[in-house]
């Protein structure tokens, strides 16, 4: 009997691997816990062709979304917004600039941008210009550059 066996892993596992990965486990854990959950899969031919056709796919389709967040990314680059606030005598805002006002005015100017993508450390509350950076995915970051006016 063996003492160990390979098996390609269908899911992301803690101190074992990551998925498409072929590892080696000992029989037991493979029978008892990694098949039956469907965890692993026995690294048959078929098997080991198969996930390398998911992985080509994988790579294709994260492709083809890194080409479509880097022009996102141009299009919010070339953008830019101007929110007129309500302020006191020393600039101050009553209330503040959210993420979420900056998705709705970037969304006005045709650009579509999910606000948890825009990173604010904080809520802005002053008058003044901002440069904001969004997290678009795939590595890909673009900066907005926002205009907070008092009204």
């Amino acid at each position: 009997m063996p003492t160990t066996i390979p098996v390609i892993l269908q899911h992301d596992l803690a101190n074992l691997g990551k998925t498409g990965e072929v590892v080696k486990v000992r029989p037991g854990y493979a029978r008892n816990y990694l098949l039956p959950k469907q965890l692993a899969a026995a690294a048959t031919s078929k098997n080991m062709s198969r996930i390398e056709h998911e992985q080509r796919a994988a790579a294709a389709k994260a492709a083809k979304a890194k080409v479509a967040a880097e022009e996102l990314a141009k299009k919010v680059g070339e953008t830019a917004i101007s929110l007129t606030r309500k302020a006191g005598e020393e600039g101050k805002l009553f209330g503040a600039v959210t993420a979420k006002e900056i998705e709705a005015a970037l969304a006005e100017k045709g650009v579509a941008v999910d606000r948890r993508k825009i990173q604010l450390a904080e809520p802005i509350k002053a008058v003044g210009k901002y440069e904001i950076a969004v997290k678009l995915g795939f590595e890909v970051t673009a900066t907005i550059k926002l205009d907070v006016v008092a009204r």
